[in-house]
């Protein structure tokens, strides 16, 4: 029933933007928003990978080309993917997941050509979070293209009213730069680094950008061996910075990069590294015992249950689509098959829960209650989107397509 609903509901999320308009930003192709209706009516940045595993499981890859090249488009003309089509997010950027993107369109398609192009794209994107966001220890971290043009008063007043924070303690500029970051991170907002964003090199990031650099390795020994070696020692380097500045009792935490610490609050972002495979065996099994402290009855959370000051959607008790996916795939890619297969049930059968009682797929769930009442600022908004891509991933996976 809610494959159906997905499968016939993907036309209803299709836009056209050939001249910019209204702070939109001119596509050459057709694109994918995350929402029928209402909110999130622009092209996103990471929610389009979630999406184009669903629609090529829908058998819609040439919609999920034109969504990659689109992408593609953007980062050539802004040096940098922004958070989505809209100019007023072009200050920022979003989890960088372009690679992955490209890496499941050239295995649909085997088009060499294009990949040369996409190869040549995803040069610049590597050198924006390389460079513009460089941290410390040769790990990179969110942050913002600071602009005069931004009103640094409105983002740090929209910072305190999403978070109910007072921060009297901190002037309007460090907060607008803080919360720039944590807009581009896509966890907007998470009790993982308080309200100080810059002073942490996140791990999903690093994991993320490990995973640009073995992609480029397996891209260059296709289109230009040569480079190949440059690649693979990119991310060696980038993996033993990991472990030597983020590995903490066999676990990846975000890096405190002003004390050279690892944090001491646990999220799924602990995942990605399973995801990105950089993770030794002994360090996948060491994250799959601490999913005691972020799974429930009905999925699992974004960040363990903890006493925070701020209001967080990205935060206990919330469950989001991409996080479960993540989180899935990277216990598959050790083996963990129980925990994988356990996990994936769980939101498999709230999304169908939830849609026998609302005939309508939604952005976030309650991994405690398994409802929709997710704490957030801003409500939970009926979503295909990454909900729909992961959903029928998940289902693919567990053998139920």
């Amino acid at each position: 029933m809610v494959i159906e609903f997905i499968k016939s509901s993907w036309k209803d999320t299709i836009r056209c933007t050939k001249e910019a308009a209204g702070g939109l930003i001119a596509l050459p192709y057709p694109y994918t928003v995350p929402c029928a209706d209402g909110i999130f009516q622009e092209l996103y940045y990471w929610d389009t990978y979630f999406i184009n595993k669903g629609l090529l499981l829908s058998g819609l890859a040439e919609t999920a080309l034109a969504n990659a090249n689109n992408l593609l488009y953007l980062a050539d003309t802004f040096g940098f993917v922004p958070n989505g089509s809209n100019i007023e997010l072009s200050n920022r950027s979003q989890p960088p997941f372009l690679s992955l993107i490209v890496y499941d369109i050239y295995e649909c398609f085997g088009d060499k050509s294009w990949l040369e192009k996409a190869y040549k794209t995803l040069k610049t994107e590597y050198s924006f979070w390389i460079n513009r966001r460089a941290a410390a220890f040769g790990l990179s971290r969110y942050g913002g293209n600071y602009k005069e043009s931004d009103n640094i008063k409105t983002y740090a007043d929209m910072y305190r009213r999403r978070t109910g924070g007072e921060f009297r303690d901190i002037d309007d500029s460090a907060l607008y730069r803080h919360s720039i970051a944590v807009f581009e991170s896509g966890w907007d907002i998470t009790p993982r680094w308080g309200i100080s964003a810059l002073d942490y090199a996140q791990v999903e990031l690093n994991s993320l950008l490990y995973i640009l650099e073995d992609n480029m390795a397996h891209f260059s020994e296709i289109i230009a061996p040569s480079e190949t070696v440059l690649w693979q020692e990119r991310k060696a380097a980038r993996k033993n910075a990991m472990k030597k500045h983020m590995l903490k009792d066999g676990v990846y935490y975000d890096c405190n990069i002003k004390a050279d610490s690892v944090s001491d609050y646990f999220s799924a972002a602990s995942y990605f590294p399973l995801f990105a495979g950089l993770a030794s065996d002994s360090e996948a099994r060491a994250a799959e015992n601490m999913l005691h402290k972020i799974e429930f009855e009905h999925g699992i959370a974004v960040c363990e249950q903890k006493t925070a000051d701020i209001t967080c959607q990205w935060a206990y008790p919330n469950s989001w689509a991409p996080i479960t996916y993540i989180t899935v795939k990277g216990l598959l890619n050790y083996g963990l098959t129980g925990s994988a297969a356990r996990i994936a049930g769980k939101y498999i059968n709230s999304v169908d829960k939830i849609y026998a009682g609302t005939n309508c797929l939604w952005e976030k769930y309650n991994a405690v209650t398994g409802n929709t009442d997710a704490a957030s600022e801003y409500g939970t908004p009926p979503m295909l989107g990454w909900t729909a891509g992961v959903y029928l991933a998940l289902k693919e996976i567990s053998g139920q397509t």
